[in-house]
């Protein structure tokens, strides 16, 4: 059972090491599959979370950072933001028929991002798509600094 507060939020439990870690892992629900991504800063839990994302598209290892591409987002609160990074870099990858792999934030607020994705035009046979992420969404979602790390949550619409 995944733990969770009362506003539906997932509680990781994390023992802290030395040096904060960053990952990324996923959380069930119904229809559509929740991603989470953490790290020591902010802005590693959207990178880490951009991971999740993609992984669920394609295998993430197979792709190359080929081609860098500029993202550029804004949102009221940290939380739209979060939301807002992620369906840019689903609109960028569509627009571009490319899947992204890395992820590089080089400028953020509570409003405002600044950074760039890292991928490759999208190869059906390297690639083999596995998931259709339509878009990230208002569904559980939370940004967060725990004891240990930030915490980035959504639900993605698959």
């Amino acid at each position: 059972m995944i733990p969770v507060d009362g506003r539906g939020h997932i509680r990781l439990t994390m023992t802290a090491p030395s040096t904060p870690t960053r990952g990324h892992t996923y959380f069930d629900h119904k229809a559509d599959v929740g991603i989470i991504g953490f790290g020591p800063l902010k802005e590693d839990a959207f990178a880490e979370a951009a991971v999740a994302m993609f992984d669920l598209i394609v295998d993430v290892s197979c792709v190359e950072a080929r081609e860098k591409v500029p993202i550029e987002c804004q949102g009221a609160d940290r939380e739209e933001l979060f939301v807002e990074w992620l369906n840019t870099l689903l609109a960028e990858a569509d627009i571009r028929g490319m899947v992204f792999s890395h992820f590089h934030i080089r400028k953020m607020s509570d409003q405002m991002l600044k950074g760039q994705a890292g991928g490759e035009r999208l190869d059906q046979h390297k690639h083999q798509p596995k998931l259709e992420v339509k878009a990230a969404t208002y569904c559980m979602l939370s940004v967060m600094r725990d004891a240990a790390s930030w915490v980035a949550q959504c639900v993605v619409d698959v």
